[in-house]
């Protein structure tokens, strides 16, 4: 094949990734990629811990606004292991103690 046709095609996929590119920059720009974000702008939803149990499970603890959910998380399969944890005053206080950012206290 001739340099002209080398050259053309490598042409043509730059102009096809700057199309993708400035496609994704205007849809940012019109909000039309939020990012599963609420209205207000803040994180609703957390990761508080993560606890590996072997080379394939771990438990998450995983906080949404004021509730917090144990999970059981493997390769093949998730298992909600407790839900509906309500999260006590002192618990709060000892989290932000520790410097984590908690998704109900952006709000507040």
């Amino acid at each position: 094949m001739p340099l002209t046709s080398y050259l053309q095609f490598a042409a043509a996929l730059v102009f096809v990734l700057a199309l993708i590119g400035v496609a994704a920059f205007a849809a940012r720009r019109l909000g039309l990629a939020q990012g599963g974000r609420a209205e207000t702008g803040r994180r609703r939803l957390t990761v508080l811990e993560s606890l590996p149990l072997d080379g394939k499970r771990r438990l998450v603890l995983v906080g949404r606004d004021d509730m917090t959910h144990l999970l059981l998380l493997g390769p093949a399969s998730e298992m909600v292991v407790e839900q509906g944890i309500v999260r006590s005053t002192a618990a709060l206080a000892a989290m932000a103690a520790d410097g984590v950012s908690l998704p109900s206290e952006a709000g507040r």
